[in-house]
């Protein structure tokens, strides 16, 4: 059954072209502009992700966005005119990026001050901590590119040196993702290449750092990541004893740390969110991050309080929230939840284990 309430002429000849791309992919049941919407109700001829990824391509070609959902028992396809889009303004990305050069080098420059020439300890870390917080953003960026969602480049944070030399960095997401997979893949790049970056990061700050018998005076004791633990016993630093003192690049790995456990909690708009939503819904996503905001407060009560401010923002989810998400994203999302447990702080640490 088709209606149309058309109105001129060449808003009829539009319906008749969008009537028509849709026809190509899908069967159409019923068809109608309501409120000048283009609106099918609608059954799949072949591979709903694939059909819908081609329309996706063709409207947006035309100015326009398709939007397909589950209405009850059946699916609806609406073709809504796209979004305008503002322009990025790259003069903000830089004037941000320079102030967080200079708050991270104020804070390696105060962790290096007892090394003689706090200099090249104060930009090892800003470079360090940059690159961390740069992959992170990148990774985002580069695969919204890959799948057509308009996004601005990374803003960086700049924070109080020397406590919280930055809040870390974000991209602005100016349109939706086209389907599950492709949200999927949005929240995972971050993460898991800052998370590389972290590792390597690290490693090299291990080499420059050395345990001792006791900590100095004014040291500040930290939880200690399984992964920090883990790469100190693969890589150990020089010296003998129990008390890690953290080269400035050391501790900017761990601050990469810290900023990939916080980013994969389950909630809001958080990387772990968008992974979660797409896994089990919005209301399992919502669940798991209930659970995982209660366990958080016997680890980081701070970071738990973070993750439940942001967790009031909603999840819009993809263009496409019919199509299911790949079996090997599903299996990927294993490696996600490992990188979760090896960068949270435990109350204990796995090298107290095995030193005596």
């Amino acid at each position: 059954m088709e209606s149309e309430s058309t109105g001129p002429s060449g808003e009829a000849g539009q319906y008749a072209q969008i009537h028509n791309l849709v026809a190509a992919e899908f069967t159409i049941e019923e068809g109608y502009v309501g409120y000048g919407t283009p609106t099918f109700y609608v059954t799949c001829l072949q591979d709903v992700k694939h059909a819908f990824l081609r329309l996706y391509g063709q409207f947006d070609s035309m100015g326009l966005t398709p939007v397909l959902q589950k209405s009850g028992d059946r699916i609806v396809l609406r073709v809504l005119p796209k979004p305008h889009v503002k322009p990025n303004r790259p003069l903000v990305n830089v004037a941000l990026l320079l102030v967080t050069v200079m708050t991270t080098l104020i804070t390696g420059y105060v962790l290096s001050e007892e090394t003689g020439n706090p200099w090249p300890g104060a930009m090892m870390f800003s470079v360090a901590l940059l690159s961390i917080l740069g992959a992170h953003e990148m990774g985002h960026k580069l695969t919204a590119d890959r799948n057509r969602v308009d996004a601005t480049f990374p803003y960086f944070i700049p924070g109080v040196p020397p406590i919280m030399p930055t809040f870390g960095a974000v991209i602005q997401q100016k349109s939706l993702p086209p389907n599950r997979d492709a949200l999927f893949d949005l929240g995972v790049s971050g993460p898991l290449i800052g998370f590389l970056v972290t590792v390597v990061v690290t490693i090299f700050g291990m080499s420059l750092s050395s345990f001792v018998f006791q900590a100095p005076a004014d040291s500040v004791a930290l939880p200690r990541p399984l992964l920090f633990d883990l790469i100190s016993w693969l890589f150990p630093p020089s010296g003998r004893g129990s008390v890690l003192l953290m080269h400035p690049v050391a501790y900017a790995g761990y601050i990469g740390m810290v900023v990939t456990m916080l980013n994969l909690i389950p909630v809001g708009q958080l990387d772990g969110g968008h992974v979660a939503f797409v896994l089990f819904g919005g209301r399992g996503r919502g669940v798991l991050g209930f659970l995982a905001l209660f366990l958080m407060l016997f680890v980081s009560w701070p970071m738990a309080l973070i993750a439940l401010l942001i967790s009031r923002v909603g999840h819009p989810g993809p263009l496409d929230d019919v199509s299911e998400l790949s079996l090997g994203r599903k299996l990927f999302a294993l490696v996600l939840v490992l990188i979760f447990v090896l960068s949270v702080a435990p109350v204990f640490s796995i090298l107290d284990l095995f030193r005596f």
